[in-house]
């Protein structure tokens, strides 16, 4: 009853993506990897 509940609720509030999820992965992986990079160069010193 109550995950019924939640579930409508949830599809009522849903909004449309800026963009694709395949970008918002991409583009989280980029910024991750740079800040992974400049963390083990930072280290090396």
């Amino acid at each position: 009853m109550l995950k019924h509940l939640l579930s409508r609720e949830a599809h009522s509030i849903v909004r449309p993506l800026p963009a694709s999820p395949v970008f918002f992965g991409i583009t989280a992986f980029v910024i991750l990897s740079l800040l992974l990079f400049l963390v083990l160069r930072l280290d090396r010193d």
